[in-house]
């Protein structure tokens, strides 16, 4: 079973964000071959913080040498190659999958350039988080296009337009 945990800090508002992240992993975990997540026996956890532009920027800096906010970190806690025993091998019957972390003032920006509202751009970006806790990545054409096109699938799930045809148009 999957299980969201989701911490909301300044400058982030009151919202649905626990429905939205909840319901943004669920359906990006159901489009990809590691759907049995959610319906295994053990308990998997993924983390989601919204937080603050700096504290954003400061982890990209930490973790990644970038000194800027970004929209969305994911740090995976479960190797890609794992992920499918892991969950039947926990010890406790706990596996944390990893956590993602949202920027406000980013994710507010690009909401706004894209003409989209803050709650789709979120579903968005936890759904493309998910993806890279799982291992997913867009470094190459062909791993971005195979993203992409979850994303695109999950995202329709939701109800929530394409947000590359958004971008691209």
């Amino acid at each position: 079973m999957i299980h969201i945990e989701l911490a909301r800090e300044e400058p982030w508002p009151d919202g649905r964000w626990d429905e939205l992240a909840n319901a943004a992993a669920r359906a990006a975990i159901a489009h990809t071959p590691y759907g049995g997540l959610l319906t295994t026996r053990a308990h998997v956890e993924i983390s989601v913080r919204l937080t603050s532009d700096e504290e954003v920027r400061t982890l990209n800096h930490q973790y990644r040498a970038k000194d800027k906010a970004t929209n969305v970190l994911s740090f995976p806690m479960v190797q890609r190659d794992l992920i499918d025993t892991v969950s039947q091998n926990s010890d406790d019957g706990e596996v944390l999958l990893g956590d993602i972390v949202l920027a406000h003032g980013v994710c507010v920006a690009e909401a706004g350039e894209r003409g989209i509202g803050t709650d789709d751009h979120l579903a968005h970006l936890v759904v493309h988080g998910v993806l890279h806790l799982l291992g997913y990545d867009h470094l190459t054409d062909d791993e971005g296009d195979a993203m992409e096109e979850i994303e695109r699938a999950a995202l329709a799930d939701l109800g929530i337009a394409d947000p590359y045809l958004i971008r691209e148009g």
